[in-house]
């Protein structure tokens, strides 16, 4: 470790050992990684080819693909490559990167969780005034908004985090750079900045979800109100399926970043991380859309097309 270049690197320890067992394990997680990035790259390119998806509702659910595919790229390849190759190694720039983009994408995606859950009260509450109320200027704002608050997090907790001297054990107990993780190194004491990094993390995650939950609840109003039985269940489904999402994100990150620092445990970190780093970008696109009849229709029709060009 502390030979030739690598006095000052982290070392990642990453989530699997190699045993049968996890073998099995990270091929099992591999395969859900690339059915991932196969079904969100097919919602943005069904989004981007079907003029019936230009909306500002799809060109959200777009966003939301673009920043799991993201966010995927951004820890799976490096844990792979440490876990096949043994070299675990990364980094002090490499690890800063990883805390920037992650948290880039992971807070972005709080908010744009919002701006849907905002997108689906107009649409359900206002359907006459929605052109109104959901126009591509807000809609352009909500994006951009949601992109630069999550980079704004990101620089900011990982310049300080890197900042810090840390001791002469640098391994991390985690599978890819994570502040909370990182704090643990550190020689000095952390817990101005780690109050700081909470009260940061409690307006990240607590202003988004108030605002998911404030939506819902009128929604879930006006569809009491709904006289029509289909339109009700089209609604109950709807919105079910969109608070699973937000139920599976805002919990596990909760989890990680809001607990006081004497329940944490590495272990726990690890296995909650994968269901924010992994699972929950793999969930989305299908919770939030292929069950959509419009997105049905569009892979309908491109695989038409495809039958067509090679007839």
């Amino acid at each position: 470790m502390e030979n030739g270049n690598h006095t000052s690197y982290f070392i990642l320890l990453g989530l699997f050992n190699h045993t049968g067992a996890h073998y099995f394990l990270f091929v099992m997680m591999l395969t859900i990684v690339f059915i991932s990035l196969l079904v969100n790259a097919l919602m943005i390119l069904l989004i981007h080819q079907d003029h019936q998806l230009h909306t500002p509702m799809y060109f959200l659910l777009s966003q939301l693909s673009l920043m799991d595919m993201m966010l995927v790229f951004t820890i799976v390849p490096k844990m792979a490559a440490d876990y096949l190759t043994s070299n675990k190694f990364i980094s002090p720039a490499g690890c800063g990167l990883q805390i920037f983009l992650f948290l880039t994408l992971a807070g972005g995606e709080c908010f744009l969780l919002a701006a849907m859950s905002y997108d689906r009260y107009v649409a359900v509450c206002h359907p006459l005034r929605y052109p109104v109320l959901m126009n591509w200027p807000l809609c352009m704002r909500m994006i951009l908004g949601s992109w630069f608050l999550g980079a704004a997090d990101g620089i900011m907790q990982a310049v300080v985090t890197l900042n810090f001297p840390f001791c002469k054990s640098r391994e991390i107990d985690h599978f890819f750079c994570e502040a909370p993780t990182l704090l643990r190194l550190a020689c000095t004491d952390t817990s101005v900045f780690e109050y700081a990094m909470y009260i940061c993390c409690v307006l990240m995650l607590l202003i988004p979800i108030s605002l998911i939950l404030t939506s819902y609840s009128l929604i879930l109003l006006a569809v009491l109100h709904m006289r029509s039985t289909e339109a009700r269940k089209k609604a109950f489904t709807t919105c079910s399926s969109h608070l699973a999402v937000v139920g599976l994100f805002y919990g596990a990150t909760t989890f990680i970043y809001m607990r006081p620092k004497s329940y944490r445990s590495a272990n726990h970190d690890k296995i909650v991380s994968t269901f924010y780093t992994i699972f929950t970008p793999a969930l989305n696109p299908l919770i939030y859309s292929m069950r959509n009849s419009d997105v049905k229709g569009a892979l309908t029709k491109c695989i038409s097309s495809l039958s067509y060009l090679k007839s």
